[in-house]
């Protein structure tokens, strides 16, 4: 069990939280608390929490001068869409103003990705997808109707008692 959860916004906290039960998948949690659901209880007074976070970074690729312009040329593409449709809009030049637009997003988006580049030294390399995820998932509930939610998952198809305090 892990230390009481303490939310910073109003619409996260519970009273005097407890624990009720912990999974090793959201999933799980999340199977639990419609159990509960299920069986009337008043969920309104429950909390799913990932615990024991981990960051998880992915390396995808080595970084360029060609990978680097190219993804800012990409990037481009839609402010530049945007510019161009706008001076399509705006002035008499037509559908020429969409590619001068969109041409402008490329340049751009390839001068400011190799300006960030150029600024990092080589300190990084590589291109990366990062993501968080939690261990486990504690599901907490008000003091007041902890141990009528223990209870219920405890009569759970398939519960399993290890995961009860």
């Amino acid at each position: 069990m892990s230390e009481p959860f303490v939310a910073s916004s109003k619409s996260f906290r519970l009273e005097y939280p407890q624990h009720v039960a912990e999974y090793g998948t959201y999933e799980e949690a999340q199977g639990a608390v419609d159990y509960l659901a299920d069986q009337k209880f008043a969920v309104q007074n429950l909390l799913i929490v990932g615990t024991n976070l981990k960051l998880i970074e992915r390396v995808t690729g080595r970084r360029s001068w060609g990978t680097v312009l190219g993804q800012g040329a990409i990037s481009g593409i839609t402010t530049g869409m945007l510019v161009g449709f706008m001076l399509m809009l705006f002035s008499e030049g037509g559908m020429n103003m969409l590619f001068v637009g969109l041409g402008l997003g490329i340049v751009f988006g390839m001068i400011a990705s190799g300006l960030g580049y150029a600024v990092s030294g080589g300190k990084r390399d590589f291109n990366s997808a990062r993501q968080t995820v939690a261990t486990s998932y504690e599901v907490l509930a008000e003091h007041k109707v902890a141990a009528q939610a223990r209870e219920l998952l405890s009569q759970r198809p398939g519960a399993r008692a290890a995961l009860f305090e």
